[in-house]
């Protein structure tokens, strides 16, 4: 199992933006995304090749009226680009709970690979 820590994402509203006639992903999302990597480094996790499960644990940095799904997309997208595993086809389970305020917001996840019965 891999646990780990990062800051409070930006939402999946904020994940798009449309340029020139074209849907792009964020500087937001990049430098979120971008953070992850470098903290990925830290980690030092072996990626999971199997079937995983993620539980996360989100702190919000404040009181504002908040859609938990909108954590989701862009949290699985930075793991899987910092190399927890390859695609996120693999995720089998997952959860994502509330938990109490606290500034500056984080989130607390657990990777783990799930293991398949034949």
């Amino acid at each position: 199992m891999i646990n780990v820590m990062l800051p409070w994402p930006p939402s999946a509203n904020r994940y798009w933006r449309n340029f020139k006639g074209r849907t792009i992903v964020s500087s937001e999302a990049k430098s979120f995304k971008d953070l992850v990597k470098a903290l990925a480094y830290t980690w030092r996790a072996k990626p999971i090749y199997g079937r995983v499960k993620v539980v996360i644990y989100a702190f919000p940095p404040d009181k504002r009226v908040r859609d938990l799904d909108n954590l989701l997309k862009i949290t699985i997208d930075a793991i899987k680009d910092a190399g927890l595993f390859p695609d996120d086809s693999q995720i089998d389970e997952i959860s994502i709970s509330r938990h109490e305020v606290t500034k500056p917001g984080y989130l607390n996840l657990f990777v783990s690979e799930i293991e398949v019965k034949a």
